[in-house]
């Protein structure tokens, strides 16, 4: 969160406001953590980072360069390349933030015993995304098509790229 161009914490400030307010006396909270905005960083055109609440613990990307912004409706799914492997973002709006597309990675977040460990997991969850490592083995019903086939819609999401698709 050292850019100051970085969208990291009005994130932080928009969510730790729900906390308050929305999320207030909800059971699924987990009261040792706080929000936090964790490694928020440019990436393709965009910010990615990991956002953490006492509630869940999501993958988050904001626009940078709108021109370059894909934007879909709230709860549409955008999908992303990294090395590890193509992930499915949902859009959601949230004031004064406005568009922005997460990914869940812990919900609700009770395993996490305090914010230390939940910032752990976050880094080594954005971390593993650029570790090719971790990209899923092809099964066996998903081997690779002949020469001249049809691509199909499984063929095409697992296209690797560094660009959003819809």
């Amino acid at each position: 969160m050292n850019d100051p161009a970085s969208p990291a914490r009005l994130l932080a400030d928009t969510y730790a406001a729900i906390a308050r307010t929305r999320m207030e006396g909800v059971a699924l909270l987990n009261p040792a953590l706080a929000v936090e905005a964790v490694d928020f960083e440019l990436w393709s055109h965009h910010w990615l980072g990991v956002l953490v609440t006492p509630w869940f613990m999501n993958l988050v990307i904001l626009p940078r360069e709108t021109e370059r912004w894909h934007s879909v409706r709230v709860g549409d799914t955008v999908h992303y390349a990294f090395p590890a492997g193509i992930f499915g973002f949902i859009a959601a709006h949230e004031a004064p933030v406005g568009e922005l597309h997460a990914c869940s990675l812990f919900s609700p977040m009770f395993e996490f015993a305090d914010q230390e460990t939940a910032r752990v997991a976050a880094h080594a969850a954005r971390a593993g995304l650029f570790e090719a490592a971790n990209r899923e083995v092809l099964q066996p019903e998903e081997t690779p098509r002949p020469a001249g086939a049809p691509m199909s819609k499984r063929e095409f999401l697992r296209l690797p790229d560094h660009e959003p698709r819809g």
